[in-house]
This record gives structure tokens, sequence and C-alpha cells, in this order.
């Protein structure tokens, strides 16, 4: 019961990589066929699909494998009770309470085979519950606003940034990611991180947001400890343009301004600024203008752009760039660095790079 248990487990974890793969493939259509990479991926689909069904195969086979067992130990019982039958001197049992007792004995066979198989489907499946229990007990979120301890509306006002002695980990038995960061983010710098893959600047960006809490010392932004603050308080006054940037189902205004805290008129200079502008005031609907699912019928630097709106509306003190080049062609690259040259002057950037040709305008590195 124990490895009939334990291949559930197993199987549930095979199986989501399977409609994961078939669901990003539905989306990403166009592109497998543009480059002729259709026989690749259904050999990796096919590929999945049979490690889910050996899983799935071996699931089934284990818990037959239990009643199989249940069925050799009770044909085994009544073999034996039937040679004490036949055994035992005569006039003891009578011939019809021996039947009666083997009639019963070949009924109660066939019970107790059917409970045992739904026993052991309920002792299986009851793993969906110890999920659902994991899921209960996961740790909350802090809260998005601690009322005793709001930031100044003005807040920040330089975008000066302090880490001291930062020490930041996944999960409590996983080795530390950041080990006693000790740095200062000058007010109104460009800096520029720059690192190999895995070694810790998007953890850094997590940080700074709170999507990971520290283990140890401390962020200060404008001297407030990001920590003692709730979530709401910290991350609207945070700007980030990401590597992979993300339209929402709606319209051009919903997805600049979801809020609804900004006039038309602050949209459309955001739009002209990030020279969006002509491309949305060509269409009939202008700022009505409909965005689809992840924004697939605009381009991805015209995503990007979007994203540059966005943080060109909220007028932040600090922005953080995590990537948000490595996507895009040279002639957006141009208008997003040329952007944020002039109109975050004053404000604290922070670039995550791979290479160091991405950061050599910085003013810090």
């Amino acid at each position: 019961m124990e490895s009939a248990r334990e291949l559930v487990r197993i199987n549930g974890t095979t199986k989501a990589p399977v409609m994961n793969y078939a669901s990003e493939s539905i989306l990403g259509v166009v592109t497998i066929r543009a480059f002729s990479a259709t026989d690749s991926f259904i050999y990796n689909n096919l590929q999945l699909i049979d490690n889910d069904a050996t899983m799935f195969f071996h699931t089934i086979a284990a818990q037959e494998w239990v009643l199989i067992r249940v069925e050799a130990l009770q044909s085994l019982t009544i073999l034996t009770f039937s040679l004490f039958l036949v055994l035992v001197p005569p006039g003891v049992i009578s011939p019809g309470f021996a039947g009666l007792c083997l009639s019963y004995a070949l009924t109660l066979t066939g019970a107790q085979v059917f409970l045992t198989r739904f026993y052991s489907y309920l002792e299986n499946y009851i793993i969906s519950v110890e999920r659902i229990k994991q899921y209960m007990h996961l740790p909350s979120e802090p809260p998005a606003v601690i009322p005793d301890n709001r930031p100044p509306i003005s807040w920040p006002q330089e975008g000066r940034i302090d880490m001291q002695d930062l020490k930041i980990k996944y999960r409590p038995n996983t080795p530390l990611v950041l080990k006693g960061i000790t740095c200062t983010f000058p007010a109104g710098n460009r800096i520029g991180v720059v690192g190999r893959t895995g070694s810790g600047k998007s953890t850094l960006i997590s940080s700074l947001f709170r999507l990971i809490d520290p283990v140890g010392g401390r962020i200060l932004i404008d001297n407030l400890d990001i920590c003692s603050m709730g979530l709401k308080d910290l991350r609207t006054k945070l700007s980030i343009i990401p590597q992979e940037p993300t339209l929402f189902t709606g319209t051009v205004r919903n997805n600049l301004d979801p809020l609804g805290l900004h006039s038309d008129d602050e949209i459309w200079e955001a739009l002209e600024k990030c020279q969006l502008k002509k491309s949305i005031s060509s269409t009939a609907a202008l700022l009505d203008t409909v965005v689809s699912n992840d924004g697939d019928n605009w381009s991805v630097g015209q995503r990007q752009l979007f994203c540059l709106g966005r943080v060109l509306l909220r007028r932040n003190k600090i922005l953080m760039l995590d990537e948000a080049t490595a996507s895009i062609d040279s002639a957006t690259d141009a208008i997003l660095q040329g952007v944020i040259r002039k109109q975050f002057i004053s404000c604290t950037v922070i670039t995550i790079a791979h290479r160091v040709a991405t950061v050599t305008d910085s003013d810090r590195c």
C-alpha cells in the first residue's frame, strides 16, 4: 500500500508537465511552425506522455498487486479450511453445515476483495486531501497595509537603497542565495548589476519587492526598513520593466492604467513618450483598442513599450529593469533606453543584465 501511495504521488508530478507543455504548444503554434520545429515538439510531447503513462501503469499495477495478494491469501485460507473439513472425523461436522460454511466463505471472499479494492483507492487518493492540507498551511504573505506603520505619502523622496548584511534563501533547508550582501545604491544613480545565470541578480529584485523575505539583514529605502511596512505600501512605490512583458485581456487604457488613476491626456502623453501614440491613434477605438490574452495581438517590442508606459504613468523614484532588453530588437531597445535617460534623470535606476555592454552607460556597476 505504501508503494502504491508513493506511485500516486509521483504520477501527480508527471501529469502537470503534459498539460503545461500542451498549453504552451497551443499558444506558440505559429512560432513552432515558422521555425519548422513541429517534429521536435511532437517528440517532446510524446516523451512526457510516455512518462505519465508509465507511472499511471505502475500505479494501477501496484493496486492490482494488492488485490492479487488478498485473493491469494483468501484462497489459501479456504483451502486450509476445506482440508480441515475433509480430515475431520466423520460425524463431528454434518455435510450440510460444512457446505454452508464453504458457501458463505466463498461469498465473503468476493465482498472482501471489493472492500479491499475501495480501501486501496481511498488510501491512495487521500493524497489529494494531503495536498489541500499542505496548501492550507502555507505561510501567508505579510499584510498589504500595516495601519500603525505606514510610510509617508511622499516616501521615497530620494530613492536611496541600503542593503545591510542581506541574506536570502528560498526554502528553510536550502543554502543561501544571497550571502551577507552589504551595499548602497545612491539616490538618483543608474546602477548596473551584472552576473552569470544563477548568481542571484533576480533574487535581488525579488527581495526589493518582498517576494522573498530576508532570513537575515535588512533593506532600507530612504532609511525605512521595507520589512516593517505593508506590501501594498512598498510595491506601489517601486516600478519594474520585466524581461517578459505581460499584458492583460482588456483595452489599452486598462493595461496602462488598471486602477483608473490618470486622465486620458496623461495616458496619451505617456504613449507619445514611449512612441506608441501613432500605433494607437491609427485604430478606430483609440484607447479602447482591444488587447487580447497575453497581448498576442501586439509584438514583443510593443508589449515592452506598454510596460514602459505604465512606468511613466506611475512616476516612482525607483525603477528596476530585469533583463528588459534581452528579447527585443535594437530599435525598441534604443527607444527604451532613450526614454529612461530623459524621463528618469532624478530616479534610482537598477539594471539587471548578463552582458557588461548592457550597463555601460550606468553610473556604477
